[in-house]
């Protein structure tokens, strides 16, 4: 394991105090903090070789295209993907998603062919398809669960007709926290010739990830919630599929040949990169895995899941706590609720507190209403998050509760 103490050193905003408290920052669900690595990189490409990539014959241009392209090769090793054509680079895990719904609904889908989610996927896998059910007619199924916020694989099987064409499901609730079995709901699509895409968004950062052993057909993640910056993340597309999609955008970087007549495109990735990327925050996502892989992604999921564990016993034990969300394999999500306190003046009140907590329906409505529920207060762990800072979570729930 790693020194705790050290890596908190790392992230400097962790010391710093909110309404005179120390900030506890438990909402890592939303956003992680970034390593001064990851600030120092950038910061150092806009002050020494700011220029935009790829055609460039001036030594600027070279050396931000080999910072922006050695960023693909770090990703292809963090996800074990086979080849660097096989990742794109986008804005975050929304723009992956709707990446592959629009450009997979035009070229594979007609009217009534179907695509599989489940109840309990973030909005970003929800409405993508939705707008193609209004543009294209196509239909959605969804995969229930249990009242433990485990999808019911025996109903996912039989979701499955000859009009199935995509399965689109979440590695992680980003709510309940459930690891779903994503390498059996791939081998049963892949029994029916269906592709599956997995979002990732809440995976990446805390569990090892090999895309090959998966055997997905694409994986979407975001770079903020992996200790990287905002407005950057990946999609891993089989190559095969990426060949067969056609481009998302068009404009410049993601041609070969243009004229008033025909245009030409470039190969994968390229192809789904039109215009300038944001090739700073590719070099700092980078340098987060960097940082991420020197403590080791075994290492960070033993610390989370062992501060979930801890957090888990020590809620139960607070009078009229209800934890959503109870999954045999579960990481780094804890959301609950106190009695008949609202879940945003409970947050807003551990804000007071120095805690930072999110609350409401997390972008997932329908989870939400399965539930029964207007909304939950979640606590999201990360690698620099302690023991120490769980006790005060608990400490706060219960100042709060005393208030009602």
């Amino acid at each position: 394991m790693y020194d705790i103490q050290q890596v908190r050193a790392d992230f400097p905003i962790l010391s710093r105090q909110i309404y005179g408290r120390p900030l506890v920052y438990l909402d890592n669900g939303a956003t992680t903090q970034k390593p001064l690595c990851v600030l120092d990189a950038m910061r150092d490409e806009y002050l020494n070789v700011n220029s935009n990539v790829h055609r460039g014959v001036h030594w600027m241009s070279q050396q931000a295209t080999e910072l922006h392209e050695a960023a693909r090769e770090t990703v292809r090793r963090f996800i074990h993907a086979a080849n660097t054509t096989e990742i794109v680079f986008t804005r975050g895990t929304t723009e992956g998603i709707n990446l592959v719904a629009a450009t997979f609904a035009e070229s594979q889908m007609q009217a009534g062919d179907e695509v599989i989610v489940s109840v309990m996927e973030h909005h970003s896998n929800i409405v993508p398809w939705q707008l193609q059910a209004a543009k294209r007619g196509i239909v959605i199924k969804v995969i229930p669960m249990n009242d433990k916020g485990e999808l019911l694989i025996d109903e996912y099987e039989r979701l499955f007709t000859d009009r199935t064409r995509m399965v689109s499901v979440c590695h992680v609730s980003n709510v309940l926290g459930t690891v779903n079995p994503v390498e059996r709901i791939i081998r049963i699509a892949h029994a029916h010739d269906v592709p599956v895409l997995v979002d990732g968004a809440q995976s990446a950062p805390h569990i090892p990830i090999d895309v090959q052993r998966m055997d997905c057909d694409f994986y979407a993640f975001s770079g903020h919630k992996m200790y990287g910056p905002t407005g950057v993340g990946v999609l891993y597309g089989k190559e095969a599929w990426l060949e067969k999609l056609p481009p998302y955008q068009g404009g410049g970087e993601m041609i070969e040949n243009v004229s008033f007549e025909r245009t030409t495109f470039e190969r994968p990735p390229l192809k789904f990169e039109a215009g300038t990327p944001d090739y700073v925050a590719t070099n700092g996502l980078a340098k987060a895995i960097a940082y991420m892989e020197r403590l080791g992604v075994d290492n960070i999921a033993r610390h989370e899941q062992d501060l979930t564990r801890y957090a888990t016993q020590q809620l139960q034990q607070i009078d009229g706590l209800r934890i959503y969300g109870n999954a045999a394999d579960k990481d780094a999500v804890i959301s609950f609720l106190v009695g008949d306190i609202h879940h945003m003046d409970m947050g807003t009140l551990l804000d007071r507190l120095g805690i930072a907590v999110r609350t409401g329906h997390h972008c997932a409505q329908p989870l939400i209403d399965r539930l029964g529920i207007l909304g939950t207060v979640r606590a999201s762990f990360a690698l620099y998050n302690t023991r120490d800072e769980v006790d005060a979570l608990v400490d706060g729930i219960r100042r709060v509760a005393r208030m009602f």
